[in-house]
């Protein structure tokens, strides 16, 4: 009996190639949007707590360790939204007027709603 030849896969065969190294960077940053959620689930439980828990919250969430992580997980979720924003054009058909809408229309607009939402975030939280 025999048996296909499989040719062995390297462990780094990601590194071949620009498109393959963000690809695995793309499915490595989900596990930082789950930080995030796990984060702010830590965070609004800590505020339903009342003040003493949101300050231990605060002093644990302070730490250097905590920024850091923090830090690499908003790299990776700006990593996450960028790409996932660039295959939204090639994702969805949108039909206006019976025309399809230009890839590039649909990529600005999310680009700019982002920004909008961002800047309403921004105000929310600065303002009160």
């Amino acid at each position: 009996m025999s048996q296909t030849y499989r040719r062995p896969v390297p462990v780094f065969w990601w590194l071949r190639r620009r498109a393959y190294f963000v690809f695995v960077l793309r499915e490595l940053s989900s596990v930082f949007v789950a930080w995030f959620v796990v984060f702010l689930l830590l965070m609004a439980g800590a505020v339903a707590e009342g003040g003493g828990a949101y300050e231990r919250f605060l002093d644990w969430s302070g730490q250097w360790w905590a920024v850091l992580v923090n830090t690499v997980a908003l790299l990776f979720v700006l990593l996450h939204t960028v790409t996932w924003f660039g295959l939204a054009p090639r994702a969805m058909v949108v039909r206006l007027r019976g025309r399809r809408v230009r890839p590039g229309s649909i990529l600005a607009l999310h680009y700019v709603l982002w920004a909008l939402l961002s800047a309403a975030t921004a105000w929310l939280i600065l303002s009160g």
